[in-house]
């Protein structure tokens, strides 16, 4: 975790390296790639949810599966080559913290 210490050097820095007429567009644009970030994964989310339910149903091949899973490892920065099913599902399911899963 980042004291307070360490954000007012942050700070500094990045005051020095971007003048303060740059700091208001970098804050908006770290912003927005946090938020689209959290939607993604959000999304992801409720993907990887679905795609269990419908698999548990039978509506799925494991093919399919495979397919669906990767291009959700894919979307949250997670590369699948050479992982097993079941060690993709578990290091999405690490990607996507327990305290912000959300309902299908």
């Amino acid at each position: 975790m980042i004291g307070t210490n360490e954000l007012l050097v942050i700070l500094a820095l990045a005051f020095i390296l971007f003048g303060a007429n740059k700091l208001p567009e970098l804050a908006r644009n770290l912003g927005r790639s946090v938020s689209e970030f959290e939607k993604a994964k959000r999304e992801a989310e409720l993907e990887l949810i679905e795609l269990e339910r419908k698999y548990k149903e039978g509506q799925y091949t494991k093919s399919e599966r495979r397919v669906k899973l990767e291009r959700i490892a894919k979307d949250l920065g997670i590369d699948p080559s050479g992982k097993s099913d079941d060690e993709l599902l578990d290091e999405i399911n690490r990607a996507i913290p327990k305290a912000e899963k959300a309902e299908p």
